[in-house]
């Protein structure tokens, strides 16, 4: 697996910048010794949407046909959902301010949960209103990305580990730290639940790593260097404007992906 060396220099002008959090007081499972290799994922575009440039994606969601989006960069943070082949926003909530940074979303029981950066919090939205918080929960690291299981949120701060978290009051249960077979992936980001793995975006990077959540160990990767560069030739990226965004619709079988003010969101399969 090729790692992520150079995503280093690229750290501090993001949203998502180094996280140190070291939470050693958590019951953090670390990876044992002779973890395989992950594997080359195979996977096919499918079509290829419009995506709202002024997005600064930092959480993608499926839900009931439409695509839910979380955004960041302070002020202009806000929750929104938009129509999949066109693009089109039909609804935004601008929730961001001068100290507000929106981070990962993710819908569970018809709530959506929204992180924020370095500001603690966890809003919690009713799906039918996205234009007021009906709870906000205190959280101790920073907020990057976020999904769910059956019955536990799970939260990306940054660092390698994930935090399995109760949904009723957002305490942490159980932490893991990711790893493969060469060691501990930092930078964890963005975070979808498919099929009973976790995918994830590392930060800075062209890849997407599939996680087994009963262990932490990362089984395969999705190789897309030069995507949209492949597919929106004219369109200038910044380098802070990287690939983050993964939604899952179950119903269809598909993979959403896009990045931080992309043009296109790619539809695929995986294999």
């Amino acid at each position: 697996m090729v790692r992520y060396i150079y995503i280093i220099c690229i750290l501090f002008t993001a949203s998502c910048n180094n996280s140190n959090n070291t939470n050693e007081s958590e019951n953090i499972s670390s990876a044992p010794i002779g973890i395989l290799a992950p594997v080359s994922i195979p996977f096919n575009i499918t079509a290829i949407y419009p995506h709202d440039t002024s997005a600064y994606t930092q959480g993608l969601e499926i839900y009931n046909g439409k695509l839910y989006e979380g955004t960041g960069d302070y002020i202009n943070s806000s929750i929104r959902i938009a129509e999949i082949k066109t693009g089109k926003v039909v609804q935004k909530h601008m929730m961001g301010t001068a100290e507000i940074f929106g981070e990962g979303i993710t819908i569970f029981k018809d709530k959506i949960y929204q992180l924020t950066w370095k500001n603690h919090l966890i809003n919690v939205y009713n799906i039918k209103n996205i234009n007021q918080p009906i709870k906000t929960f205190n959280w101790p690291y920073e907020g990057w990305g976020i999904t769910h299981n059956d019955t536990e949120l799970i939260i990306s701060d940054g660092s390698a580990n994930l935090y399995f978290v109760k949904p009723e009051d957002c305490s942490i249960k159980t932490t893991k730290q990711i790893t493969d077979n060469i060691g501990p992936i930092k930078l964890i980001n963005e975070l979808e639940l498919i099929d009973g793995y976790i995918f994830a975006n590392v930060y800075g990077s062209e890849y997407i790593i599939k996680i087994d959540p009963s262990n932490g160990h990362v089984v395969g990767n999705i190789s897309l260097p030069g995507l949209i560069k492949q597919y929106a030739k004219e369109y200038q990226l910044d380098e802070e404007e990287v690939l983050n965004g993964i939604a899952w619709d179950s119903t269809t079988k598909k993979i959403y992906i896009t990045g931080k003010r992309w043009p296109k969101v790619f539809e695929m399969t995986v294999n």
